[in-house]
């Protein structure tokens, strides 16, 4: 009985595996052949192997600039969510004040509401005071989505470190700043691992906002993909290479904090 359940759970692994990478596997498959292929046969390998969507990706500066731009305005939001939602997660944390309940429920409706409903305001905003197709737009966007999620999965982490190591820090002559940064960040790293990570995927994947706050100077990769239809019709190739080169980002992330990742799904809070 051990055996049979072994193996069904191995088929069930592999099925499951193949029916994950199988989209992944087909875009790259895709995304080296022509056009005309993709159009006439359908085939598991490429029969005509070519490189030349992604020549024409990393030499078309409209192509390779979409990738930069996205980079640029994604880490900075990813660098000051972190900042911001670390102080306030220990607030929420460690302290008890009026209405603090209600503050947190009230941060997670924010990442609940579609980024449509506060598509309008920004726009208007930001052409008011000028900050319209720059990379610190977008980034700032962003910030009413991923703040909320990172003060919620840092809360998290932070209410798993024991009050007495607070105490005993201060007791040893520790300021705030100074017990934060060496004795309390130190035993919350698998949190900010996690917390970077999310705010990284979904800041990277969001269209919307990013498509509508930029037009030229910080045009992002998902609006660039547009770029793939025209009159003649669609370009399969060059939109698959595009596509498989938009997943490499993530997956580098992933491999750095992948072991926090599966910490953050042990305590609950991922």
């Amino acid at each position: 009985m051990n055996d049979q359940g072994f193996k069904k759970r191995t088929i069930f692994l592999w099925a499951y595996i193949v029916f994950a990478l199988l989209p992944i596997y087909w875009m790259l498959n895709m995304s080296l052949r022509t056009n005309e292929e993709i159009l006439s046969t359908f085939s598991l390998l490429p029969k005509q192997l070519t490189f030349s969507n992604y020549i024409t990706i990393f030499t078309d500066v409209s192509w390779y600039s979409g990738y930069i731009n996205s980079l640029i305005y994604v880490l900075i939001n990813t660098i000051i969510s972190v900042l911001v939602a670390l102080p306030a997660a220990y607030a929420f944390s460690r302290y008890r004040f009026l209405g603090d309940k209600h503050v947190f429920f009230w941060l997670l409706t924010n990442r609940m509401t579609p980024p449509a409903v506060f598509l309008l305001p920004f726009f208007q905003l930001y052409t008011t005071v000028g900050l319209m197709d720059t990379h610190i737009a977008v980034a700032l966007a962003h910030l009413l989505f991923n703040v909320p999620l990172a003060v919620w999965i840092l809360e998290g982490f932070m209410s798993s470190i024991p009050r007495e190591i607070d105490e005993t820090a201060y007791i040893d002559g520790y300021n705030f700043p100074m017990f934060f940064i060496r004795i309390f960040m130190p035993l919350i790293k698998a949190g900010v691992g996690v917390t970077a990570f999310f705010c990284f995927m979904f800041s990277w994947v969001e269209l919307l906002l990013a498509r509508t706050l930029t037009s030229v100077n910080a045009k992002p990769i998902v609006a660039t993909m547009t770029r793939t239809v025209s009159a003649s019709g669609m370009d399969w190739a060059t939109l698959a290479a595009a596509g498989v080169l938009t997943i490499v980002p993530g997956a580098i992330v992933i491999w750095f904090v992948r072991h926090y990742i599966a910490r953050g799904f042990a305590m609950g809070r991922v």
